[in-house]
């Protein structure tokens, strides 16, 4: 090994405004930061600097997440910065142990730890035990990464950083307003005429030229959070059913059946919605998720509340057969005594405007059913980043399992016959009471 005086720690110079984040974690000794800055200001830069500078400074375990483990590969450990160094070039070669490529992994002498991860897989870092976690684009993860690693990063008094680009007001806009409000948090935000990483006659000239939206132009580089989240297939319905509260809580109607529907999930998550229809008005009460369960999991889940069910539904895939058993899970869910109605194949573009049409009707419990409401607003079309144009088909990521079962929902409402109007209620009613006063006069009945 190279003396300590040959070993080069100071490849990465930072930019003004990325001074305050570093200065934050490692002199004000900040256990929870946030920062908003815009589109190519060398967030990542910073932030893997920050993490690969803490590992070197003691024996931790540091987790560096993105929205996928994909995404994590592609940004981070594939890639060539505008000046030609790589991400890993920042990495001490003289203080590595080891390097593992395809689970992107670093690992120190001094024993420390550093990999990439998605907030796609985040369940393979429970029972680990991080000191420092890097949350980058928090606001397109998978807002469970932070709900399931935060309790042992606290546990540890680890540190956590988020640092993104806006995408509307989702789960980062809820967490940056929540940092604002607390003196242990440090929060950060920057505008493109703050930072002046790049001309703004360059964003004139993309805005001249039609080459981005204005409210793409407000969410990349100034930073807005109100500009919704470009490309979202339903976040100015969503605006619209905040503005009229039908957001908000929505309590079981007893008089009134509860349909589910399912939308069961391999690998990815199974997803169950609760919802009522009365008259003209669809109620979604409430929300269960969950990963790597059988069918009986949900249908105890099923059977341990307390409503009048209806109908249950499933998407077409239920009815395929299985390899392993030679049954279709819509044989094995009839074993457990739960009877699915299956829905149609329809294309996912068709399914998407009839949510759509469906929203002006739909009311939201705001407690029960947030998972639901965080996905709805984040479910978008796939940006081309080579074309900077946006595909015509939806991105799958976390996002895409709640808005399928949204979508299913909708699918299912023609098939909701049992779901009582105020008309249907009235007759049900003049019916019992005839039925109880059979020898009531005609007249009356």
């Amino acid at each position: 090994m190279k003396p300590e005086s040959q070993i080069i720690l100071n490849k990465f110079q930072p930019r003004h405004y990325q001074i305050p984040i570093l200065d934050a974690y490692e002199n004000k000794h900040y256990k929870r930061i946030i920062a908003v800055l815009p589109r190519r200001a060398g967030k990542d830069v910073a932030c893997w600097n920050l993490a690969i500078r803490q590992c070197l400074r003691k024996t931790i375990v540091c987790y560096y997440i993105l929205p996928t483990f994909a995404m994590a590969r592609r940004i981070i450990w594939d890639s060539v910065l505008n000046n030609g160094m790589r991400f890993l070039d920042f990495v001490p070669p003289e203080l590595v142990d080891s390097m593992n490529a395809s689970d992107m992994k670093i690992r120190f002498t001094n024993g420390s730890l550093l990999q990439l991860c998605g907030s796609d897989n985040v369940d393979s870092l429970v029972g680990t035990n991080p000191g420092l976690i890097v949350y980058s684009e928090y606001a397109l993860q998978d807002p469970r990464a932070y709900q399931f690693m935060r309790p042992i990063v606290l546990a540890n008094d680890g540190a956590m950083v988020f640092v993104s680009t806006p995408r509307g007001k989702n789960h980062f806009y809820e967490l940056f307003n929540i940092a604002l409000d607390n003196p242990q948090w440090f929060s950060y935000r920057m505008t493109v005429e703050e930072t002046g990483h790049i001309p703004l006659q360059e964003i004139a000239k993309e805005r001249a030229e039609g080459l981005m939206s204005e409210d793409l132009i407000q969410q990349e580089y100034y930073v807005s959070f109100s500009a919704g989240v470009e490309g979202s297939y339903y976040s100015r319905y969503l605006d619209k059913m905040k503005i009229e509260n039908r957001i908000t809580v929505v309590p079981w109607e007893t008089n009134y059946k509860v349909h589910v529907v399912c939308d069961l999930g391999m690998n990815d998550p199974t997803i169950l919605l609760f919802f009522q229809v009365c008259g003209q008005v669809i109620r979604i009460i409430d929300y269960y998720e969950n990963t790597d369960k059988g069918l009986d999991h949900y249908a105890k889940i099923i059977g341990q509340k307390e409503y009048a069910y209806g109908s249950m539904f499933a998407p077409h895939d239920i009815a395929v057969r299985e390899l392993g058993t030679g049954l279709s899970r819509l044989e094995q869910a009839r074993k457990l005594g739960i009877s699915f109605k299956v829905l149609p194949s329809i294309p996912i573009e068709d399914g998407i405007e009839l949510v759509r049409a469906t929203l002006s009707k739909v009311w939201i419990d705001e407690q029960k059913c947030t998972p639901l409401i965080k996905a709805l607003e984040s479910y978008r079309r796939e940006f081309d980043n080579k074309k900077k144009v946006y595909k015509d088909h939806a991105l799958h990521d976390w996002s895409s399992h709640a808005s399928d079962a949204m979508r299913y929902l909708c699918m299912s409402l023609p098939k909701t016959r049992d779901g009582l109007s105020a008309e249907d209620l009235d007759r049900r009613h003049r019916e019992a009471m005839m039925g109880e006063n059979s020898n009531m006069p005609e007249m009356f009945r």
